[in-house]
């Protein structure tokens, strides 16, 4: 696999969310700006929330956010929008969890979901002081 496959979704794999579901919400009035699009923003922390729950079960531990590696923001997310957050485990290191995550979108009057976002996400364990630490690794991580 190149680096280009790991960071992004392929092309012919644009059709069905890859991962397991994370995080669903509906993209809100209170979510745009000025122009009345929905924040770039927004939608990356609703990554980041969705991602992180997979990664704490992955870890079997709380993690944190270390990185943020080449987001693609493929097309807009409109007010009324139903936003779904998909994630799949690219690699287990020590103390962290590399995770790619997808956001879909169901737009009113559309049948199919189509792609929004997507891009990798590290996040490292951490410990009850906030403190690195190793994952274990001797039993399968519960199923994200």
């Amino acid at each position: 696999m190149t680096d280009t496959q790991a960071v992004h979704a392929p092309l012919d794999k644009e059709t069905e969310p890859q991962g397991d579901l994370c995080i669903r919400t509906l993209a809100m009035p209170a979510d745009t700006n000025a122009n009345g699009d929905i924040f770039g923003g927004w939608l990356l922390s609703q990554m980041d929330i969705g991602g992180g729950i997979f990664a704490s079960k992955v870890a079997r531990s709380r993690t944190v956010t270390v990185a943020i590696e080449a987001m693609n923001f493929r097309k807009p997310v409109y007010v009324g929008d139903l936003v779904s957050v998909h994630a799949h485990l690219v690699k287990i290191g020590r103390t962290s969890v590399t995770v790619h995550l997808e956001a879909w979108v169901l737009r009113r009057k559309e049948l199919h979901a189509i792609l929004v976002t997507d891009g990798n996400f590290t996040y490292v364990s951490i410990d009850d002081h906030g403190h690195p630490q190793a994952i274990q690794r001797d039993e399968p991580p519960i199923s994200a």
